[in-house]
């Protein structure tokens, strides 16, 4: 049997196991279990979700070709997170849902891109991944950072600000930054999707050759099948969700964190496990440029998509949130976007850069830990 397909089974074999969790986690607050039990049995439950929404995605892109399957994961891509800062943001949970889309940016540019580089770096001397994608990516970051500085900054620059012009603003910004992703869609999938030509069967680590004789062995996935599988795992993300985030609050303070500690580690974990397990599975098979285009894509899809749709969806269903973020959030943000964009400029990376963004994100994580918000 190939590897790659060996490889397929054990995910998905880990993955069903782990769906065992998403009934224990059911009871757990049916019969009203101490909440920290729930939070932890209902984070561990989204994660096999969250892996068969991620895996369901790449196999209708498969059958649909390039150009809608591409569509599909770029929309699908951060499915989980946002479900899940959805359901908080309906329970009215708002600090968490800003903490946790700077949380997501920060983990994918200094957690996720600095495990790749590490573990990829050990077991190869030197990677390499296309510099002008790299570059791409970190100006549009740039300027999604940019649109999300100007509201804390128009508050630290001034006397008196009304709530209301700070709303006006964010939502301003947010019509903006959707309007950029569409561009950015345009981009990457038609005008230039040369440069990001990274390809599903590199995903699975499977050569284009090795690709070319697996077709004719296999036949394409069944449409109809995993299509049944994203509706599945899209409403177990969002009915365990409510319990998770139902008990987020209490647990959270058991332990002793601040909702910016838990907003900005520890549910972008949860939400974000699939790709971290993906990006870092390709890195150490020597596929860094599809490595560093989940970690920076995906931050990019929070920034450009995820937040503004928060921003837009709160006004609709009364839970008004604006782009006033916590000034260390955004100098959190600040320093994980240019130094991610300074290690990948020159389209190579070593262990030593995955041991410096892994340190960078250690210690802001200690710093958000400390915090007295």
């Amino acid at each position: 049997m190939p590897t790659a397909l060996k490889n397929i089974q054990t995910k998905n074999l880990i993955s069903i196991g782990l769906l065992v969790f998403v009934p224990i986690a059911i009871v757990a607050e049916k019969l009203e279990w101490d909440a920290l039990i729930v939070f932890g049995l209902s984070a561990v439950a989204i994660i096999p979700l969250a892996v068969w929404l991620s895996q369901a995605t790449e196999e209708i892109a498969v059958v649909l070709g390039p150009s809608i399957g591409g569509l599909l994961n770029a929309v699908f891509g951060n499915a989980t997170e946002l479900i899940i800062a959805l359901v908080a943001l309906k329970a009215g949970l708002v600090d968490i849902v800003k903490a946790s889309i700077t949380g997501a940016i920060i983990s994918n540019l200094l957690l996720v891109m600095g495990l790749s580089m590490l573990l990829g770096g050990l077991r190869y001397k030197e990677q390499t991944f296309q510099p002008m994608a790299a570059r791409v990516n970190g100006s549009t970051m740039t300027l999604a950072v940019t649109a999300i500085v100007l509201p804390a900054m128009v508050i630290t620059t001034s006397n008196v600000v009304e709530q209301s012009a700070i709303t006006n603003l964010s939502i301003f910004v947010a019509v903006i930054l959707i309007v950029v992703y569409g561009f950015t869609l345009l981009f990457s999938l038609k005008t230039h999707s040369y440069l990001y030509d990274v390809g599903v069967v590199e995903l699975e680590g499977v050569s284009k050759d090795e690709a070319a004789t697996e077709q004719d062995k296999y036949s394409k996935p069944n449409l109809s099948l995993w299509v049944g599988v994203l509706l599945v795992a899209t409403i177990g993300i969002a009915f365990v969700s409510e319990i998770f985030v139902g008990a987020v609050e209490e647990a959270t303070k058991g332990l002793g964190l601040t909702p910016l500690f838990t907003g900005v580690i520890l549910l972008p974990l949860v939400g974000g496990a699939a790709e971290y397990v993906t990006a870092v599975r390709v890195a150490i098979k020597n596929n860094m440029d599809l490595s560093v285009s989940v970690a920076m894509g995906s931050s990019l899809l929070v920034a450009l998509l995820v937040a503004p749709l928060l921003v837009l969806v709160g006004q609709v269903i009364g839970q008004p949130m604006d782009l006033n973020f916590n000034l260390f959030e955004v100098v959190a943000v600040i320093i994980a976007v240019v130094i991610a964009n300074l290690i990948s400029l020159d389209g190579r990376s070593n262990w030593l850069e995955g041991m410096l963004l892994l340190a960078t994100y250690a210690v802001l994580g200690a710093a958000f830990y400390f915090h007295p918000v």
